[in-house]
């Protein structure tokens, strides 16, 4: 036999012994899935979530002015520290101060005016009791008048006096009556002028009033050329240079920004969460904000301090309830103050924060892959090898009966445990889900061997389904 046939027998030979063992391992494979595995372990577990946001202090003031003028001295940068009470802005204020001196020098003068009428109405006083002075007197003359007239009146009737005697009693009793009638008289013009007296002084204690109150406006007007901070805090915003106008704000049309202060003693982190994980979200929990300034190393403690009620659009804005809905997307605003923040931080800043909304101590847990869904029937079997999916066209061509028994079908979660390389589905009560892992309530024991993967493998992977663990490398 020769060399070539030779090669080509062994040649041969090899091949079908090849062949032989590849069949072997092809059908003592048949049939079985490769699948990834992994434990069911003891272990704490936190449920989170995230949210991205900016900086903000918890008070802030944008500083602008009650009056339009020019800037004439500004004695702040932005970046400094202001206290309350520091003058920040002095508007030129030549106008309103003499507007004020105008106003005192007026009010002065009707002061004065007052205390001369009071003077007045002294010397009124006096004239009057004078008058009422004099009125007694000249009833008191008048009546020894009318006396003398009686006497001499029946004396000449008895013819025991002259005629001119009687004459000069009648005109003497005439005088007297003429004096307190003239007397009387005296005293209604004086009276007449007493209350004209009070009268201006009443008329002229109002306008005093008046011009008091004018007074109050000038100087108001003159105290709102200079702005002082009312607050401690950081400028941290200052839009305007000395020699500018400061505009005053209308109603539809904002003023002059002059300023912003900041109070960095308390710092927050305002972030927005989608509408999905706000209900899990509540005041106090705690989180970790992470600034992009800072690195994403740092992570700055903090807490929840507000969660708003009124959803936000991602377009901007408040939604409002209306007939139709809309059905853009939405975020809620949520506040996160921060414990101790550090000196460096600025408003505006972007930050992202994590909110921790649940947390267990030492519970079962297992990779969020590995949990999957299937159809369970009234035994509480597993019925259908894949996810739950939307009724196909044929499903519309089974019998009564068929359609009866689909009706009985029902979702659960649960995860494929290994026993003895098959795959057996189990049904599981799950809890809080974390980064990671998610919380077992009820289904699975410690140490259980559990399928997490592939995707694909497990959607698709049946009940009692023979199984090889792939190897990691």
């Amino acid at each position: 036999m020769t060399t070539k046939k030779k090669i080509l027998i062994a040649t041969a030979v090899v091949i079908v012994i090849s062949s032989s063992v590849g069949y072997s391992l092809y059908s003592r494979n048949k049939g079985i899935v490769t699948v990834q595995s992994g434990k069911v372990v003891r272990q704490d577990l936190a449920q989170s979530v995230s949210a991205n946001g900016e900086i903000k202090p918890k008070k802030y003031v944008n500083v602008s002015s009650n009056m339009m003028g020019r800037i004439v001295r500004m004695p702040v940068k932005e970046g400094d520290r202001v206290r309350d009470g520091d003058l920040l802005v002095q508007l030129e204020s030549i106008q309103t101060e003499a507007d004020v001196r105008a106003a005192e020098a007026t009010l002065n003068a009707a002061e004065t005016e007052v205390e001369g009428m009071a003077a007045s109405i002294r010397s009124a006083e006096a004239t009057v009791a004078s008058a009422k002075a004099e009125i007694t007197r000249a009833e008191a003359d008048l009546a020894r008048a009318k006396q003398n007239f009686d006497r001499m009146a029946s004396m000449n009737k008895e013819g025991l006096i002259a005629r001119d005697v009687y004459d000069r009693a009648k005109s003497d009793y005439d005088i007297s009556a003429a004096q307190l009638n003239s007397t009387k008289a005296r005293l209604l013009q004086t009276e007449a002028q007493h209350a004209q007296v009070l009268k201006q002084r009443d008329g002229t204690a109002l306008r005093i009033a008046q011009q008091r109150a004018g007074l109050t406006r000038a100087r108001d007007q003159f105290s709102k050329t200079t702005i002082r901070s009312t607050l401690d805090g950081i400028i941290t915003y200052l839009p305007v240079n000395e020699g500018e106008i400061a505009i005053v704000g209308v109603q539809n049309s904002p003023g002059t920004v002059l300023m912003t202060i900041a109070d960095m003693s308390v710092i927050t982190a305002e972030v927005k969460v989608d509408e999905t994980d706000i209900v899990n979200v509540k005041i106090g929990q705690q989180a970790k904000v992470k600034v992009d300034a800072l690195g994403e190393e740092r992570e700055l403690p903090g807490h929840v301090s507000e969660v708003g009620n009124s959803a936000l659009t991602r377009s901007g804005g408040t939604t409002s309830t209306t007939a139709g809905g809309s059905q853009e997307a939405k975020d809620f605003k949520v506040v996160i103050t921060l414990d101790n923040p550090p000196p460096e931080l600025r408003p505006g800043l972007s930050a992202t924060a994590t909110i921790v909304t649940a947390t267990r101590q030492q519970v079962l847990t297992a990779p969020i892959q590995a949990l999957t869904i299937r159809e369970l029937d009234k035994d509480g079997k597993p019925a259908s090898a894949t996810d739950t999916k939307p009724a196909t066209p044929e499903a519309s061509t089974q019998s009564t009966s068929e359609a009866d028994k689909a009706k009985k079908k029902m979702e659960k979660e649960g995860i494929f445990t290994i026993k003895d390389g098959v795959a057996i589905f189990r049904e599981v009560k799950s809890g809080i889900t974390g980064t990671t892992d998610i919380e077992i309530v009820d289904g699975l024991a410690e140490n259980d061997e559990i399928v997490t993967g592939p995707y694909q493998v497990l959607r698709t992977l049946k009940d009692n389904t023979k199984i090889k663990v792939e190897q990691t490398p």
